[in-house]
């Protein structure tokens, strides 16, 4: 939790609230609405005997299953905040100046600042809509809250790798990514022995095939990749050499669409 903090700390700053209640298991039959997931593995403990009634998501749709109907909403827009807006209008439902800033914040990160390759026109409009109900201006708040991300002094090279952590499996191969963004990668870089530390015991603790972390430079739009365990699937899927557990990505700042179905597909070839 103190993690979530730490990353959202500049928009719960902003907006003067708290954080919101952290849980990490639920109980059979409990009722609960995945956001931004759907993959059992990126969820909380007991997800596969609680009672899914509503899934709002833009990600990959993999490793689900229900044993009841339920509403399922997946678009592929650059934020699953985008959806919400969405649904918000078609309810007729009033948006609070609060509830814009958090949306568009979302937006704004999942895009970064609309320069990811995953945002859509519906991410860019949406966005801008919240944004005169917040009464913000785009290009100034979005920048210094992406700023005030890419700090990450504070954190210890285990809170570091699991900042932005996801799991992808095939099978029984799992495949961990994780992402953190930053103005300088060599900043990053000074701590890569004890990052790389902490990515093998965590790869040793949950049986992971391959541990990737992007340090993603969010003023131009590259990343540096560090790479532990199957490094030959890597080498595969991008048509790289990894030199000291290390590959540079050029051109790459999407997880979802730039990384993950790229390395899935090299595995199922």
């Amino acid at each position: 939790m103190e993690i979530l903090i730490k990353k959202h700390g500049y928009v719960l700053d902003y907006l003067n609230l708290s954080a919101p209640r952290f849980i990490n298991e639920v109980s059979v039959g409990q009722p609960v609405v995945l956001v931004d997931h759907n993959e059992f593995s990126q969820s909380v403990n007991g997800i596969e005997k609680a009672k899914i009634e509503t899934v709002i998501d833009h990600h990959r749709i993999a490793n689900f299953e229900t044993a009841e109907p339920l509403y399922y909403r997946a678009e592929p827009v650059g934020c699953s905040a985008t959806i919400l807006y969405k649904k918000f209008k078609e309810e007729n439902m009033k948006i609070e100046q609060k509830e814009a800033i958090l949306m568009l914040s979302a937006i704004i990160s999942d895009t970064l600042l609309f320069k990811s390759p995953t945002c859509t026109n519906e991410d860019i409009h949406a966005c801008e809509e919240l944004a005169k109900i917040a009464n913000i201006d785009i290009p100034t708040y979005g920048l210094d809250m992406l700023k005030a991300g890419t700090d990450l002094s504070d954190f210890s090279s285990e809170e570091l790798i699991n900042i932005d952590s996801k799991e992808f499996a095939n099978g029984d191969y799992k495949m961990q990514i994780a992402q953190v963004n930053t103005a300088c990668i060599e900043d990053v870089l000074q701590n890569k022995e004890a990052i790389e530390n902490a990515m093998t015991l965590f790869m040793n603790e949950h049986g992971s095939n391959l541990f990737i972390l992007l340090i993603t430079d969010i003023l131009n739009s590259n990343s540096q990749a560090i790479i532990l365990g199957d490094i030959p699937i890597f080498e595969k899927a991008f048509s790289t050499t990894v030199v000291d557990h290390m590959a540079f990505l050029e051109g790459v700042v999407s997880r979802k669409k730039q990384v993950a179905p790229i390395l899935l597909n090299a595995l199922s070839v």
